[in-house]
């Protein structure tokens, strides 16, 4: 087939050229437009770059106006309902689903380097003692830069691999260290004998004079969650991780700068968000009040935790995580938390009111990721921790493979400025 090429004509200046296409395996094609700036004398403007691919990627791919979401080709209903997070990880990092001898030594790889420096528990005592938790996940993620800083050289395959590990291993044990130093608890060392959820389970919720053994349906459902997190293609944070790591920075402190990003309502503190909006709903008796300024366009209240930016359809890990909710839910019998109740309540409303089902506004996996962990216990400022322990092996996965890319160069967007001229400049007196 012959290479597909578009015309660009400026008619003002008699210019023209013809931009080539390249070709995606799926979903929509490309227009390489790096020769512009050289013909044309401009840039393209596009705010958010919700039209740019500044890449090219053979990780994830989603379709929002299908609800179709893939890892290396694979759905996402597939591996969630056959795999466990480390498998999918595996996926991710080296783009094929592992054999059974491939898994076996992946995970004993994962369990040699759960442990933190010691000298990090130190650190952790440094923030005030109610800092945000996900500030203290940047602070110490980026810290382990100074830590792994001379055996690192992100040109070595086998070097970028070993960071790959260590950061997919010790995010569960940093992530359950912010959480006992909220709660003023003693921390829990990995233990390598479990599996990664169990064990990250029992990091956070085991204490040191009593057994802890976590329950199956609550391990499955944060597996789950790590599964359904793990990537989402060109995301905010993926992209920042992206950016920073063209630098050739440390990938410690490439993911570091992921996380601060992470951190925004609009991107992993969705479900935290969720919380909140119940908060101000307050009881199920509230629900058509907020219901009616959730419809009108004059209002500035949105509901939390429904429809999606790239989901123009059902979000099809809303449809996964939801039965496990569900599950957990029930495995809690009468819990008695009146947010959860309201919750319910919420989902069953918005999946039967025309308004909603007419704008596809469906509950999507930050609602009901952030039931689970209401539910087991987590409290809401560590909703998007929760969530950076998924994200990272999505994070180092692109980083490896852009890193890998020879044509890799530093990202460099450019603007359209607006400001002043040149102005004469007046010595201080004069102004």
């Amino acid at each position: 087939m012959a290479e597909r090429k578009i015309k660009i004509i400026d008619s003002n200046n008699g210019l023209e050229s013809e931009l080539p296409v390249l070709e995606a395996s799926e979903g929509p094609s490309t227009i390489d437009i790096s020769s512009l700036y050289r013909d044309f004398d401009c840039f393209t403007y596009d705010p958010g770059f919700m039209a740019t691919a500044s890449c090219k990627s053979a990780i994830t791919y989603i379709d929002g106006d299908k609800g179709i979401l893939r890892y290396r080709g694979y759905p996402i209903e597939d591996l969630a309902e056959n795999c466990k997070f480390l498998e999918v990880a595996y996926l991710l990092l080296y783009g094929n689903l592992p054999t059974a001898d491939e898994l076996e030594n992946f995970e004993q790889r994962i369990t040699q380097h759960t442990l933190i420096n010691e000298n990090l528990k130190s650190f952790f005592s440094g923030f005030h003692y109610d800092a945000h938790p996900m500030a203290v996940m940047t602070g110490v993620v980026g810290s382990l830069s100074a830590f792994y800083h001379d055996n690192i050289d992100i040109n070595n395959p086998e070097d970028r691999d070993l960071a790959a590990i260590r950061l997919v291993a010790k995010m569960p044990t940093i992530a359950a260290a912010c959480f006992k130093r909220l709660r003023g608890e003693p921390f829990v060392y990995p233990q390598n004998d479990l599996d990664y959820s169990s064990n990250f389970l029992r990091m956070m919720f085991a204490q040191p004079t009593e057994q802890y053994e976590a329950d199956p349906v609550m391990t499955r459902a944060i597996d789950l969650l790590f599964i359904l997190h793990a990537d989402h293609e060109q995301n905010a944070s993926t992209s920042t991780v992206r950016l920073v790591g063209s630098s050739g920075s440390n990938p410690f402190a490439a993911v570091a700068a992921g996380i601060a990003s992470l951190w925004g309502p609009a991107h992993g503190g969705a479900n935290e968000a969720v919380l909140n909006m119940l908060d101000m709903i307050g009881s199920i008796q509230n629900i058509p009040k907020f219901i009616d300024r959730a419809k009108d366009k004059d209002d500035p209240f949105r509901l939390m935790g429904f429809g999606h930016r790239v989901y123009k359809n059902y979000d099809p890990r809303a449809a996964i995580i939801r039965k496990i909710c569900h599950e957990v839910l029930g495995k809690l019998g009468d819990h008695g938390d009146p947010q959860l109740e309201l919750a319910m309540k919420l989902e069953e409303i918005a999946l039967q009111d025309e308004y909603f089902v007419e704008r596809k506004l469906y509950p999507n996996v930050d609602f009901y990721s952030g039931i689970i962990y209401r539910a087991l216990g987590i409290p809401t400022n560590m909703f998007t921790v929760m969530f950076t322990i998924g994200r990272t092996i999505g994070w180092i996965s692109h980083w490896t493979e852009m890193i890998s890319d020879p044509r890799l160069r530093i990202g460099r967007p450019r603007q359209l400025y607006i400001g002043p001229t040149q102005q004469a400049f007046r010595q201080i007196g004069e102004r």
